[in-house]
């Protein structure tokens, strides 16, 4: 392939950003509505975004090519095109987190002649998340979910430590919080049947683990989920690994149409699987 077809191919422009929120702070000074349209114009020397108000107000963000940390330009002149400036800063927005550093890549064209925005994901974990049984017998215990949220939800004010204890007889479930208060809640199977579905245990357990990371468990359960008021299923294995198990349910909803049995066309059960990891504290 010549270089001169390899050169036809290249974009206009790529470039690479370190600093995503000025850049928001930057575009969103000039956005004084909500359904704003903008022009950027690309240059060797930078990029303009310049919006403007029925012919009578005008304005334009100056985007320095010494402000991005990579800037390959290749086009001849200076070309021009429209965004919708709302939508550009929502998408920036979505790459932006505050005390995080997030580096993006703007590709101008695209192949389609749309304007790219990448950004690199991590593609590893901190820790491994298998999980192995803790014994022969697995400790588990399934609880209502509308419960086990508003169990985790009261133990916010103790501290930042919740212990989990497991007990065979009687047959126990004790979640307690130490901190500046204490707080002790209380699942006894037998007599909490209509909370407690189910209960394995066969020694006694006991674990503790950070607050924020136990409601973060329940924390953003979808309101089907305490609706229907299906049940959580917590796990405890080696090492005191917490693993909690959710089902959300993904159906469509229902529409009737005035000629179709709907008795004949029920919906096949569908249904996500929600899983988290948490590990134990250990102690010092």
């Amino acid at each position: 392939m010549s270089s001169s077809a390899v050169e036809a191919e290249a974009p206009d422009l790529v470039c690479q950003l370190d600093n995503v929120q000025g850049m928001v702070d930057a575009l969103s000074a000039v956005r004084w509505k909500r359904h704003q349209d903008a022009v950027v114009e690309l240059s060797e020397h930078g990029v303009v975004l310049i919006v403007e108000d029925t012919g009578c107000l005008q304005a334009k963000v100056y985007l320095q090519r010494t402000l991005f940390v990579r800037y390959e330009y290749h086009a001849e002149g200076r070309p021009r095109f429209g965004v919708s400036l709302g939508l550009f800063v929502d998408c920036l927005n979505s790459f932006s987190a505050p005390g995080r550093s997030s580096m993006i890549e703007i590709q101008y064209p695209g192949p389609d002649m749309q304007l790219l925005i990448k950004t690199r994901i991590p593609d590893t974990i901190s820790w491994d998340y298998n999980f192995e049984p803790a014994g022969s017998t697995p400790l588990t215990f399934t609880v209502k979910s509308a419960a086990l949220k508003e169990a985790i939800d009261d133990l916010e004010w103790p501290g930042s430590s919740i212990q989990i204890n497991l007990q065979p007889d009687p047959p126990c479930i004790t979640f307690k919080g130490e901190g500046h208060g204490d707080l002790q809640i209380d699942f006894t199977y037998y007599v909490n049947t209509d909370l407690v579905i189910a209960f394995h245990c066969d020694c006694q357990v006991s674990y503790r683990y950070k607050y924020k990371f136990l409601r973060a468990t329940t924390s953003n359960l979808p309101s089907s989920v305490i609706k229907d008021n299906r049940g959580s299923k917590l796990t405890i294995g080696r090492g005191g690994m917490l693993k909690v198990q959710h089902l959300v349910s993904v159906a469509r909803s229902a529409t009737s149409h005035p000629h179709i049995d709907s008795a004949e066309h029920q919906q096949p059960s569908r249904i996500a699987y929600i899983e988290f990891f948490v590990k134990s504290e250990v102690d010092e």
